[in-house]
Protein backbone atom coordinates (compact mmCIF):
# COMPACT_ATOMS: atom_id res chain seq x y z
CA UNK A 1 0.00 0.00 0.00
CA UNK A 2 1.05 3.44 -0.71
CA UNK A 3 2.28 5.51 2.76
CA UNK A 4 -0.10 8.74 3.29
CA UNK A 5 2.37 9.86 6.13
CA UNK A 6 4.95 12.94 5.24
CA UNK A 7 8.08 11.05 5.97
CA UNK A 8 10.69 14.19 4.51
CA UNK A 9 9.95 17.88 3.45
CA UNK A 10 8.93 17.93 -0.46
CA UNK A 11 11.51 19.66 -2.16
CA UNK A 12 10.96 21.83 -5.55
CA UNK A 13 11.81 18.71 -7.60
CA UNK A 14 9.51 16.51 -5.77
CA UNK A 15 6.33 19.05 -6.16
CA UNK A 16 7.28 19.43 -10.00
CA UNK A 17 7.26 15.45 -10.61
CA UNK A 18 3.96 14.92 -9.22
CA UNK A 19 2.56 18.14 -10.61
CA UNK A 20 3.48 16.13 -14.11
CA UNK A 21 2.74 13.09 -13.46
CA UNK A 22 -0.89 14.06 -12.40
CA UNK A 23 -1.06 16.59 -15.31
CA UNK A 24 -0.69 13.26 -17.83
CA UNK A 25 -3.43 11.47 -15.84
CA UNK A 26 -5.83 14.44 -16.21
CA UNK A 27 -4.95 15.01 -19.60
CA UNK A 28 -5.16 11.41 -20.26
CA UNK A 29 -8.33 11.36 -18.95
CA UNK A 30 -9.75 14.61 -20.96
CA UNK A 31 -8.54 12.75 -24.21
CA UNK A 32 -10.19 10.06 -23.66
CA UNK A 33 -13.17 11.72 -22.60
CA UNK A 34 -13.26 13.34 -25.86
CA UNK A 35 -12.78 10.59 -28.01
CA UNK A 36 -16.15 8.95 -26.43
CA UNK A 37 -18.02 11.97 -26.91
CA UNK A 38 -16.96 12.14 -31.17
CA UNK A 39 -17.49 8.20 -31.25
CA UNK A 40 -20.48 8.26 -29.31
CA UNK A 41 -21.80 11.90 -31.90
CA UNK A 42 -20.62 10.19 -34.89
CA UNK A 43 -22.93 7.24 -34.46
CA UNK A 44 -25.76 9.08 -33.48
CA UNK A 45 -25.16 12.30 -35.95
CA UNK A 46 -23.66 11.15 -38.92
CA UNK A 47 -22.85 14.43 -40.66
CA UNK A 48 -20.66 15.22 -37.86
CA UNK A 49 -18.68 12.96 -39.82
CA UNK A 50 -18.70 15.20 -42.92
CA UNK A 51 -17.01 17.75 -40.76
CA UNK A 52 -13.39 18.32 -42.71
CA UNK A 53 -11.03 18.01 -39.33
CA UNK A 54 -12.65 14.55 -38.13
CA UNK A 55 -13.82 13.22 -42.35
CA UNK A 56 -10.22 13.55 -43.07
CA UNK A 57 -9.08 11.74 -39.56
CA UNK A 58 -7.26 14.71 -38.30
CA UNK A 59 -8.92 14.97 -35.21
CA UNK A 60 -8.30 11.32 -34.41
CA UNK A 61 -5.04 11.63 -35.38
CA UNK A 62 -4.05 14.76 -32.62
CA UNK A 63 -5.86 12.91 -30.28
CA UNK A 64 -3.94 9.62 -30.76
CA UNK A 65 -0.28 11.75 -30.17
CA UNK A 66 -1.87 14.09 -27.46
CA UNK A 67 -2.75 10.62 -25.75
CA UNK A 68 0.54 9.09 -26.54
CA UNK A 69 2.61 12.38 -25.08
CA UNK A 70 -0.02 12.68 -22.04
CA UNK A 71 0.19 8.75 -21.05
CA UNK A 72 4.28 9.28 -21.44
CA UNK A 73 4.50 12.27 -18.82
CA UNK A 74 2.87 10.23 -16.38
CA UNK A 75 4.99 7.01 -17.89
CA UNK A 76 8.15 8.77 -16.74
CA UNK A 77 7.80 10.77 -13.86
CA UNK A 78 5.69 8.03 -12.25
CA UNK A 79 7.11 7.42 -8.68
CA UNK A 80 7.58 3.66 -7.80
CA UNK A 81 9.52 2.27 -4.59
CA UNK A 82 10.73 -0.73 -7.27
CA UNK A 83 13.32 0.71 -9.58
CA UNK A 84 12.84 -2.12 -12.08
CA UNK A 85 8.97 -1.86 -11.97
CA UNK A 86 9.18 1.41 -13.52
CA UNK A 87 12.03 -0.19 -15.98
CA UNK A 88 9.81 -2.81 -17.17
CA UNK A 89 6.80 0.31 -17.77
CA UNK A 90 9.29 2.61 -20.05
CA UNK A 91 10.03 -0.58 -21.76
CA UNK A 92 6.34 -1.17 -22.31
CA UNK A 93 5.87 2.52 -23.29
CA UNK A 94 8.82 1.97 -25.88
CA UNK A 95 7.16 -0.67 -27.46
CA UNK A 96 3.44 1.79 -27.29
CA UNK A 97 6.21 4.14 -29.57
CA UNK A 98 6.91 1.40 -31.83
CA UNK A 99 3.60 0.98 -32.34
CA UNK A 100 2.63 4.18 -32.96
CA UNK A 101 5.17 4.01 -35.71
CA UNK A 102 3.84 1.45 -37.36
CA UNK A 103 0.25 2.95 -37.41
CA UNK A 104 1.91 6.08 -38.91
CA UNK A 105 3.53 3.41 -41.17
CA UNK A 106 -0.04 1.36 -42.45
CA UNK A 107 -1.65 4.67 -42.45
CA UNK A 108 0.45 6.53 -44.81
CA UNK A 109 0.90 8.90 -42.07
CA UNK A 110 -2.78 9.41 -40.37
CA UNK A 111 -2.97 6.89 -37.48
CA UNK A 112 -6.96 7.03 -37.51
CA UNK A 113 -6.64 5.86 -41.44
CA UNK A 114 -4.55 2.58 -39.46
CA UNK A 115 -6.58 2.28 -36.73
CA UNK A 116 -10.06 2.35 -38.66
CA UNK A 117 -9.26 0.77 -42.17
CA UNK A 118 -6.45 -2.09 -41.28
CA UNK A 119 -7.45 -5.19 -40.33
CA UNK A 120 -6.72 -5.44 -36.43
CA UNK A 121 -5.20 -1.39 -36.39
CA UNK A 122 -6.43 -1.49 -32.93
CA UNK A 123 -4.73 -4.20 -31.82
CA UNK A 124 -1.21 -1.59 -32.27
CA UNK A 125 -2.71 0.17 -29.25
CA UNK A 126 -2.78 -2.56 -27.12
CA UNK A 127 0.65 -1.57 -25.29
CA UNK A 128 -0.25 2.02 -24.42
CA UNK A 129 -3.55 1.02 -22.92
CA UNK A 130 -0.85 -1.46 -20.95
CA UNK A 131 0.68 2.00 -19.70
CA UNK A 132 -1.85 3.75 -18.82
CA UNK A 133 -3.45 0.41 -17.06
CA UNK A 134 -0.30 0.23 -15.16
CA UNK A 135 -0.95 3.66 -13.47
CA UNK A 136 -4.47 2.85 -12.76
CA UNK A 137 -3.82 -0.31 -11.53
CA UNK A 138 -0.95 1.41 -9.35
CA UNK A 139 -3.08 3.42 -7.54
CA UNK A 140 -5.73 1.08 -6.96
CA UNK A 141 -2.92 -0.75 -4.68
CA UNK A 142 -1.54 2.19 -2.94
CA UNK A 143 -4.48 4.62 -2.74
CA UNK A 144 -7.66 1.73 -2.51
CA UNK A 145 -8.87 3.61 -5.93
CA UNK A 146 -10.47 0.64 -7.17
CA UNK A 147 -11.99 1.60 -10.31
CA UNK A 148 -8.09 1.72 -11.17
CA UNK A 149 -7.92 -2.00 -11.33
CA UNK A 150 -11.19 -2.23 -13.34
CA UNK A 151 -9.41 0.25 -16.15
CA UNK A 152 -5.87 -1.97 -16.30
CA UNK A 153 -8.24 -4.71 -17.42
CA UNK A 154 -10.77 -3.15 -19.33
CA UNK A 155 -8.99 -0.65 -21.89
CA UNK A 156 -6.58 -3.91 -23.37
CA UNK A 157 -9.71 -6.09 -23.40
CA UNK A 158 -11.66 -3.06 -24.98
CA UNK A 159 -9.06 -2.70 -27.50
CA UNK A 160 -8.35 -6.73 -28.11
CA UNK A 161 -12.03 -6.84 -29.02
CA UNK A 162 -12.18 -4.30 -30.97
CA UNK A 163 -9.51 -5.05 -33.23
CA UNK A 164 -10.49 -8.25 -33.41
CA UNK A 165 -14.05 -7.33 -34.86
CA UNK A 166 -16.05 -9.10 -32.19
CA UNK A 167 -17.92 -5.86 -31.42
CA UNK A 168 -19.49 -3.77 -33.52
CA UNK A 169 -18.69 0.34 -33.92
CA UNK A 170 -22.19 0.97 -31.65
CA UNK A 171 -20.93 -1.19 -28.96
CA UNK A 172 -16.97 -0.02 -29.41
CA UNK A 173 -18.35 4.03 -28.85
CA UNK A 174 -20.46 2.30 -25.64
CA UNK A 175 -17.44 1.09 -24.43
CA UNK A 176 -14.99 4.09 -24.92
CA UNK A 177 -17.86 5.88 -23.13
CA UNK A 178 -18.00 3.68 -19.53
CA UNK A 179 -13.93 3.33 -19.83
CA UNK A 180 -13.91 7.37 -20.26
CA UNK A 181 -16.32 7.98 -17.20
CA UNK A 182 -14.06 5.27 -15.51
CA UNK A 183 -11.56 7.36 -16.27
CA UNK A 184 -13.13 10.54 -14.87
CA UNK A 185 -13.95 9.38 -11.44
CA UNK A 186 -10.17 8.02 -11.01
CA UNK A 187 -8.77 11.21 -12.03
CA UNK A 188 -11.16 13.15 -9.33
CA UNK A 189 -10.22 11.01 -6.95
CA UNK A 190 -6.27 11.07 -7.76
CA UNK A 191 -6.01 14.82 -8.92
CA UNK A 192 -6.36 15.98 -5.46
CA UNK A 193 -4.68 13.62 -3.28
CA UNK A 194 -1.32 15.35 -0.94
CA UNK A 195 0.72 16.04 -3.08
CA UNK A 196 3.43 13.88 -0.53
CA UNK A 197 1.30 10.94 -0.65
CA UNK A 198 3.05 10.35 -4.19
CA UNK A 199 6.79 10.08 -3.04
CA UNK A 200 6.06 8.37 0.14
CA UNK A 201 9.01 7.35 2.17
CA UNK A 202 12.21 8.04 0.11
CA UNK A 203 14.91 5.89 1.80
CA UNK A 204 12.80 2.92 0.66
CA UNK A 205 13.11 3.47 -2.95
CA UNK A 206 15.20 0.44 -4.74
CA UNK A 207 17.07 1.34 -7.58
Amino acid sequence: MGDTASFQPLTKEDRITVLLYRTGIVLSTVFVVVAAALALAGMRLPELLDIPLIHSGLAVDMLILLLYLSVGLSVFFIHLYVGKFHRLLKKIYYGAVFCLALLFLLGKGSPAAALFGVPFGALLLIPLSCCLGFITAKEAFCFRLFEGYLLGMIMPAWLFFFGLGLIDKKQAAYGLAVISLMLVVFMVRKAFMPLHYDIGDKSAYQP
